[in-house]
């Protein structure tokens, strides 16, 4: 256990921020099967929600059953990221989180995420009119550095902790990396001299083994696991157990997973209608669109619950075209009858 600010996380265990996976369907089934001790919404632009976007203010909503949670906000310009963490405040987060780990060429183009690692002044800027903007705690996530010429996470680290921050997490990859190669979690064992807040570690945990051997060896107060747990709550169960001491939890049988698959699918179409459950989105006067488009984003999410079951395969398409809820239950009983 550690605390951000006055946060106690129990168990030291994060949900990480993922687009189009961490919404808050994903992260209320997290909660409920895996019980991390944070869990975070996906990146949210500073800019769309300057601009008011509502597709994107969206991502802010949060449900009790998922606290403590954090927000995290991505953008190059420190007043409208200082507006953003007020927003996000405003809507209920417990923590405020500045992404500068993402890596991909639309967000860094812009000079946001990981592109601010080349910019240490511009970094520390956008950090203190964050800290400076909110009351709640506010913390960071980076890469190592921009690529290999300079592990830049121990500088950044030692001016964000003077401008405020409460929590460093560091993805063990330079961002010229991508996901490519093996995490250097040595990286975060070096980083930890650096840095008095709580550390993070986060890159390459895709069991209990793997979380306990991070945070024996490079001394990180808490583990972020992310990929592991897209449609895999149950990983995170493990971790949890791992991490309290506690027997490890059986595997999932093929109908548990069935029926959290069913589960996301239901939760993700009352998202999109915006109601508190999938019976009251039943009568929304756009049930039909909102359902088509709710499962339609779970398309890359779906088949991974039934990942390795025998069949699983040749359904993988069929689940490709469902366009409802009952298409996923009536694809996914077709499976649980022919493994049966």
């Amino acid at each position: 256990m550690f605390s951000v600010g006055e946060i106690k996380i129990d168990p030291p265990l994060i949900l990480a921020p993922m687009e189009d996976v961490t919404s808050l369907p994903m992260r209320l089934i997290a909660k409920r099967i895996g019980n991390p001790g944070l869990v975070f919404t996906e990146f949210v632009s500073a800019m769309a929600i300057h601009h008011g976007a509502l597709k994107t203010l969206k991502k802010m909503q949060i449900h009790p059953e998922e606290r403590p949670l954090g927000i995290q906000i991505f953008g190059a310009d420190a007043e409208v990221m200082a507006e953003t963490a007020r927003t996000a405040e405003a809507m209920g987060a417990d923590i405020v989180d500045i992404n500068m780990g993402c890596w991909v060429p639309k967000v860094c183009k812009t000079g946001s995420g990981a592109a601010l690692l080349k910019d240490p002044v511009a970094a520390e800027k956008i950090v203190a009119a964050v800290v400076n903007a909110v009351k709640v705690p506010v913390t960071v996530k980076v890469r190592a550095g921009w690529d290999y010429s300079l592990f830049a996470a121990p500088e950044l680290a030692k001016r964000f902790e003077g401008a405020g921050i409460k929590m460093l997490t560091l993805h063990a990859r330079f961002a010229k990396q991508g996901f490519e190669g093996e995490a250097d979690w040595d990286l975060i064992k070096r980083l930890r001299d650096s840095v008095s807040v709580p550390l993070i570690g986060n890159g390459d945990v895709k069991t209990a083994d793997d979380a306990l051997k991070m945070m024996r060896e490079t001394g990180c107060d808490g583990v972020m696991v992310g990929r592991a747990a897209i449609s895999n709550p149950w990983i995170l169960g493990k971790i949890s157990a791992a991490m309290r001491g506690l027997p490890e939890p059986a595997e999932p049988t093929l109908a548990e997973r069935i029926d959290i698959a069913i589960l996301h699918a239901k939760l993700q179409v009352a998202y999109e209608c915006e109601v508190s459950s999938y019976e009251e989105a039943l009568s929304h006067p756009d049930v039909a669109f909102n359902e088509g488009r709710a499962i339609r984003s779970l398309r890359g999410q779906m088949p991974m619950y039934i990942k390795g079951i025998p069949g699983a395969a040749q359904i993988r398409s069929e689940l490709y075209q469902a366009n409802s809820v009952s298409d996923v239950e009536r694809i996914l009983d077709s499976l649980c009858g022919q493994v049966l």
